[in-house]
């Protein structure tokens, strides 16, 4: 559990009614107006309490995903030493995508933008034999890269936290199966996000590393990407390749339909790009050098936070999945400043439902019920829940899930067994 119960008058960060300036990208203009992140400048942004919530529940649900899959997590460090990256040779063709630093020793570092360049010499160490492998490692880092185009929020960053992670095989048989896993792998992670509906498998290019590479990429006017989607398979092709798959490489179907998209994630296959200048072999059962090859999949946290609003978000505001809302009751007490009644049973009706292990937001400031209202939409919790004199003579609270224009009256006695069965 990554909250406390909460009270909204002890929140850090505070609700905007206006769009900050500057931003032209719904998913950060929403999160910002929610006090969810703040930003500090083009590209970087501040997870407050309640988007940190959000952020730590997407990364559980991916970490549950990654260690089924049999990865073992670390924490490699952001920083690199120069050297590890001219081996590969990227110091250069990095260009200035690269963020590259001097201490007062004139020594050269860069700020990690992914993390092959560390994670092929630390493996190394602990890889010998055939009895070895396969072995897969994984990390939640922030990554850094010079984006000069940082203008969708969460969805383009300069500073992100990334989910990286590296397998490492006996030979490419294994690798190859082993990548076909992470592709089911990658859909769980997305479902259990709320976004696996609108995310496909896509066809990308490989680049130095193999012929094709594939991402997953979700469907949303916000997208950045163009892709060419096949309806009776379900698999698609980015904009970037269309002109080599004419076809659909899985049914052969000729006919597509162009959509925009947001790249969630993507996978690689590696194979010896990296093994080769770090010298990374292994002894096979005939004590025979080979050479290790490699593949890597990455998730961008952020990424997905901000294409979960793209995609959910409504005019009032957004609407989180139950599985990464920050909380699932949003209690809101109407009527409190005209007497204590509708504030001890708001208080009341907290804790209990914190008691029952419900996480539950109480919105507990002196102000109007529009405001309250309004903001509950806003922040997007799944449910909301609101007491009122009038509905506390009738010893009952207003029910509404988020998103839905209807509300019901439930008894108050009943609102503990209703959630408990959600």
């Amino acid at each position: 559990m990554y909250n406390e119960p909460m009270k909204f008058s002890q929140l850090v960060s505070k609700t905007r009614k206006e769009a900050p300036r500057g931003e032209g990208s719904r998913n950060a203009e929403l999160l910002i107006r929610a006090g969810y992140i703040d930003k500090l400048q083009a590209g970087v942004y501040t997870y407050l309490p309640l988007g940190l919530i959000v952020l730590k529940k997407i990364e559980a649900i991916i970490r549950e995903e990654m260690n089924a899959a049999g990865g073992q997590e670390v924490l490699m460090p952001a920083l690199h030493p120069k050297e590890n990256w001219v081996i590969t040779g990227r110091w250069d063709k990095m260009g200035d995508d690269l963020y590259k630093v001097k201490d007062r020793g004139d020594k050269e570092f860069a700020l990690g933008p992914t993390h092959e360049e560390v994670v092929v010499p630390l493996i190394k160490q602990f890889v010998n034999s055939y009895k070895d492998l396969p072995l897969g490692v994984y990390q939640f880092q922030n990554k850094f890269r010079m984006e000069l185009r940082a203008k969708s929020g969460l969805l383009r960053g300069r500073e992100f936290i990334m989910k990286d992670f590296y397998s490492f095989h006996a030979d490419e048989k294994d690798l190859a199966h082993y990548y076909e896993k992470m592709k089911s792998v990658y859909q769980n992670v997305f479902k259990r996000v709320g976004i696996g509906h609108l995310t496909y498998l896509t066809y990308a290019s490989g680049g130095s590393f193999s012929k094709y590479s594939h991402e997953f990429q979700t469907l949303t006017p916000a997208g950045e990407d163009t892709i060419y989607l096949c309806d009776k398979c379900l698999i698609a092709i980015n904009k970037e390749i269309k002109n080599e798959l004419e076809a659909c490489p899985q049914c052969g179907q000729k006919t597509f339909r162009e959509e925009k998209a947001i790249e969630v994630g993507n996978i690689f296959e590696l194979k010896t790009k990296f093994t080769d200048p770090f010298e990374m072999t292994y002894k096979d059962a005939d004590g025979k050098e080979k050479p290790v090859v490699m593949g890597c999949y990455g998730i961008g946290l952020g990424r997905v936070m901000g294409t979960i609003v793209e995609v959910w978000s409504d005019e009032q505001g957004i609407r989180w999945p139950d599985t990464v809302a920050p909380f699932k009751v949003h209690l809101v007490a109407i009527g409190a400043r005209e007497g204590e009644m509708v504030e001890n049973a708001a208080a009341s009706l907290y804790t209990d439902l914190t008691e029952a292990g419900i996480e539950t937001i109480w919105d507990d400031r002196d102000v109007s019920a529009g405001n309250k209202l309004a903001d509950a939409d806003l922040l997007g919790m799944p449910w909301r829940l609101v007491l009122s004199e009038k509905t506390l003579q009738e010893g009952k609270v207003e029910i509404k899930e988020r998103g839905n224009e209807k509300a019901w009256f439930l008894p108050i006695e009943e609102v503990i067994s209703h959630f408990k069965n959600k």
